[in-house]
Formats: structure tokens, C-alpha cells, sequence
């Protein structure tokens, strides 16, 4: 997102307290560019702060805990939190001189509790009435967090876009999703062994991280896309995970099979967002292939994650 926007001749500040992002070369290479300001803080902590700068004309919201594992490990902390942390974004927001646009990163898990319940289309259009899973499911909080992070945001009195991303990857994702998840396990794979594979006839579609800030962007910067709810994702392909299990094989250059093992708790059958209203209004649509984007990611995790 920096990179892109400091091409396009923008000044950049990065706000993050590194509870979960790393420090690492690239970041360092865009904080050194001249160009960007990197705060370590709290968002809340900084929301409060009445120092804090006051020249931003967009602002995007991407804090939050995410992650299944995460989720289910700390339920609480993750619906308490992503509430407070879109407030403070919104504070922090409310305090720009010239604020153009808030956008804040919801997500396609808003739609569980509908897909659930056979409630929803397949492609899956913004439209669809939201309904919640069971209360006292720990992977319910992080999806409550963010249907309450929605309302907030049409409350807040601002320019705000909602943006529900459907499985993005890339470089420099952290390791609490499918993709770096599977081509770290068969990075490690040794001779002989099988790929262990949940929910495997499953299906989701994916969006390499390009595509999906290219939307974003245009998403911010589009008069028309103001007040909207959209997702961000590709619409195709829709592969199984089992497939997309074949496909890291392929790219790591292991020969072996994939072995089946129990669908995770709560994992939808299927996922795939509607991207007709996205593309209209930004002009965009997501290009690189899966067989591109996980070739892309594995080489970035094999040079700085997988030793």
C-alpha cells in the first residue's frame, strides 16, 4: 500500500505498534525513502493524543486481530479490541483537517452467519442481509467485530468507504493464513511425506495483494465509491482448497500427495464474493493468476521466512 502510494506522489505516515507486523527489510526500505513517516504507537494511545498530526487525506483502517487461530484462541480480546481500535480510528479520523476519505478493512466472515444458514447467493453480492452464527462460537467475535466496526462507520458522520476482502494474500502476510501456511509445511516436507490438507473440498477464491490495493486505492480516490460497501477480492477462480494445495506443491517442487484431514470448525463450503459493483465503480479487476500470486509469495517467504 506505502509503495503504491508514494508512487502516485503521495506522503505517507505508517501507524502501527508492531504487536503483530515485523520490522523487517522492506519496511525499512520504505521508512528510510524520506518520504514516510513509521509511528510506533498504539492506535488508541494515538487517537487520544491531541499532538498527534492532523494532514491526512485518507486514512486506512487496516488494524485489527485476524487469523482463525487467533480468533479462537482469544475471542474476547478480538471483539473488544478491533470495536475499540475503529473507534479510535475514527476519532483519529474526525480530527484531519482535510480528510477526504476513511476506509476501513471489514471482511467477507461478515457473511458466515448467512452462508450458514442458506441465506446468500454464490458469487456473494454486498447486498446479502447479514446474519450472526451462534453467540457463543469463539469465531462469531471476530466477525461481530467487524459487523460492528461496519455500523460505527455509517454512524460516524464521515467520508468512509467499507471494503469486505475475500482471502487476500501476498508477501509479508504473517503466518495465520492458508497460503503461507501450506508452503511453509511443504517447504518442510521430507521425503516420503504427504501434504496434510483441511477442509479440502472446500472453495475460495483469491486475490493476490496487488489487485487487491490497486482497488483499494482506486476505491479511496473514486467520489462515487463514497458512503459504499464493496468487496475487494477476485470473483475467479473458484478452486478447492485441495487444489490450491496442489498448486504450492507445484511451486515448491514437491512430488507427493495431498492428504485429506477434518474440515476446520466453522470453515464456510464455499466463499466467493460478487465483484460486479467493485469493478464497476474503481475500474478494476483482479489479474494476476493464483498460479502467479502463490509463485510470487513463495519466493518472498523462501528468501526472508523459511530457513
Amino acid at each position: 500500500m506505502a509503495q503504491r502510494l508514494l508512487r502516485d506522489g503521495h506522503e505517507v505516515a505508517i501507524l502501527d505498534d508492531f504487536s503483530r507486523g515485523r520490522r523487517d527489510p522492506d519496511l525499512a526500505a520504505i521508512a528510510d525513502s524520506g518520504k514516510v513517516r513509521l509511528i510506533d504507537a498504539d492506535l488508541r494511545a494515538a487517537a487520544a493524543d491531541p499532538a498527534f498530526p492532523r494532514d491526512s487525506s485518507l486514512v486506512f483502517h487496516l488494524a485489527a486481530i485476524v487469523g482463525v487461530q487467533s480468533v479462537l484462541e482469544r475471542p474476547y480480546d478480538t471483539l473488544f479490541r478491533n470495536v475499540t481500535l475503529t473507534d479510535a480510528a475514527i476519532a483519529l479520523s474526525r480530527r484531519q483537517d482535510r480528510l477526504e476519505r476513511l476506509i476501513f478493512a471489514s471482511t467477507s466472515e461478515v457473511y458466515a452467519g448467512s452462508v450458514e444458514r442458506g441465506q446468500v447467493a454464490i458469487p456473494t453480492p454486498e447486498s446479502t442481509a447479514l446474519t450472526l452464527t451462534e453467540l457463543d462460537k469463539p469465531r462469531t467475535s471476530y466477525l461481530l467485530s467487524k459487523i460492528c466496526g461496519e455500523s460505527l462507520c455509517h454512524y460516524a458522520g464521515l467520508p468512509v468507504t467499507i471494503m469486505r476482502p475475500h482471502n487476500v494474500y501476498g508477501p509479508r502476510m504473517g503466518m495465520a493464513h492458508v497460503i503461507p501456511q501450506l508452503l511453509e509445511r511443504a517447504h518442510r516436507l521430507r521425503e516420503g511425506e504427504r501434504l496434510g490438507v483441511h477442509s479440502i473440498d472446500h472453495t475460495r477464491t483469491f486475490c493476490f495483494i496487488d489487485d487487491a490495493v490497486e482497488m483499494m486505492l482506486r476505491a479511496a480516490t473514486t467520489p462515487a465509491c463514497a458512503g459504499e460497501t464493496l468487496n475487494l477480492g477476485a470473483q475467479s477462480p473458484e478452486v478447492t482448497i485441495g487444489r490450491l494445495a496442489e498448486i504450492v506443491l507445484s511451486t515448491v517442487g514437491r512430488r507427493t500427495a495431498v492428504e485429506p484431514l477434518p474440515a476446520h470448525p466453522g470453515s464456510p463450503v464455499r466463499r466467493c464474493p460478487d465483484m460486479a459493483r467493485t469493478s464497476w465503480l474503481t475500474g478494476h479487476v483482479a489479474g494476476v493468476s493464483l498460479e502467479e500470486g502463490v509463485a510470487r509469495t513463495h519466493d518472498w517467504y523462501r528468501r526472508h521466512f523459511f530457513t
